[in-house]
């Protein structure tokens, strides 16, 4: 039935690229992530990193299991923050019938620094930069740059039973365009932008839950976030 169904729909020239196993647009995925982020007793070193589970879905079809962890230094008086860190990335296709994972290893560089706006708005800049060692492909780069913005609703600032408003907007730009074997990507690699309500537990834990929209030259798709961030 199915061919059939194919047939005559390329008979009379429709697109039929919504029979084939690649990411709906109108199905809510869903992306599970810890933060974490400490600084050494009466140092300018420490340590941050991430622990990402994404669902194409929401649960059962995986997207991606991100493990990533960074040594951080914060010169004196400055209000910059340096990293390098490494992260290991399985990715799946999507559709529950053949997860088929592909594997991928990063080096990466950061700068995180921030400002204040209005009294109440607080905005933080991360410039990354990447590289990367994606399976079946030749060796790339790739920069980042995200904005993101917490204003806390019922407190001057984040701290203890805070609720608060949490925007970023992160675009992606690839370095190197060959990717081997004849193959190309695109300049653009991706844009996410994010919108969600956060609740600081206390002035060490927070959480938030929002919506983020995921743009690439291929497919455009919402993702539920909920996200556990963790200073000690």
């Amino acid at each position: 039935m199915k061919k059939r169904l194919i047939l005559f729909l390329s008979i009379l020239g429709i697109p039929i690229f919504g029979l084939a196993q690649s990411p709906a647009d109108d199905q809510l995925g869903a992306w599970y992530m810890y933060f974490y982020n400490t600084t050494f007793e009466n140092s300018n070193w420490g340590i941050q990193g991430d622990f990402q589970y994404r669902d194409w879905r929401g649960l059962g079809d995986r997207e991606q299991l991100l493990l990533r962890s960074g040594v951080t230094y914060t010169p004196t008086d400055s209000d910059v923050k340096f990293t390098f860190g490494y992260a290991n990335v399985t990715s799946g296709e999507f559709g529950t019938e053949i997860d088929n994972p592909s594997g991928e290893n990063r080096i990466y560089q950061e700068a995180l620094f921030s400002n204040t706006i209005l009294k109440r708005v607080f905005l933080t800049h991360r410039l990354r930069y990447e590289q990367r060692w994606v399976e079946d492909q030749d060796f790339r780069t790739r920069y980042r740059y995200n904005l993101f913005a917490n204003i806390p609703l019922n407190k001057p600032s984040l701290q203890k039973n805070a609720f608060y408003v949490a925007l970023y907007n992160e675009i992606f730009i690839n370095g190197e365009r060959s990717i081997g074997g004849g193959r190309e990507v695109e300049l653009f690699d991706r844009n996410r932008t994010y919108l969600g309500m956060g609740y600081a537990l206390n002035d060490s834990i927070r959480f938030q839950l929002g919506w983020m929209e995921q743009t690439t030259n291929s497919f455009q798709k919402g993702q539920l976030q909920f996200s556990m961030h963790h200073t000690f």
